[in-house]
């Protein structure tokens, strides 16, 4: 696969009846849903799971996404979507970016990126990432050209 930028991290999607809506493609929200769960896989991969968040009382949430849907994609499809973390501040941010490609075709059907920002998951309130997820989540960072 071409992809946007160097050495993703990818996960494959095999399209099910259930992400299928009334227009007969994947409903947009099944896209955001697929788009969690890279970042889940990406960060594990990492070796930054939940169990570490929730021991250092830190999380990574959504700030902002933005999801461009390029092409529709349908029940029985194979996919492939990458992530790449794009920045990390190392105090409180990281972006992703994110492709998703049709496997047979080749042809990208999204792109989207996120940006999240550290918390404290008792107050719910922004608080400075802990060393590790600057060193891991910095250290994984690639230059987005596009």
């Amino acid at each position: 696969m071409d992809w946007d930028l160097p050495t993703p991290f990818v996960i494959d999607i095999d399209v099910e009846r259930s992400s299928i809506d009334h227009y007969g493609h994947v409903n947009n929200a099944e896209y955001l849903r697929w788009v969690e769960r890279a970042s889940w896989a990406h960060s594990r991969a990492l070796g930054l799971t939940l169990e570490d968040y929730r021991a250092l009382n830190r999380g990574m949430v959504v700030h902002r996404h933005e999801l461009d849907y390029l092409a529709p994609a349908f029940e029985g499809d194979r996919l492939q979507l990458s992530t790449w973390i794009v920045s990390c501040d190392g105090r409180l941010s990281l972006e992703r970016r994110f492709q998703l490609r049709h496997v047979e075709t080749s042809r990208t059907l999204l792109r989207a990126h996120t940006r999240f920002v550290c918390i404290d998951m008792e107050s719910c309130r922004p608080k400075r990432m802990p060393p590790c997820f600057a060193e891991v989540y910095g250290g994984a960072c690639v230059t987005a050209d596009r």
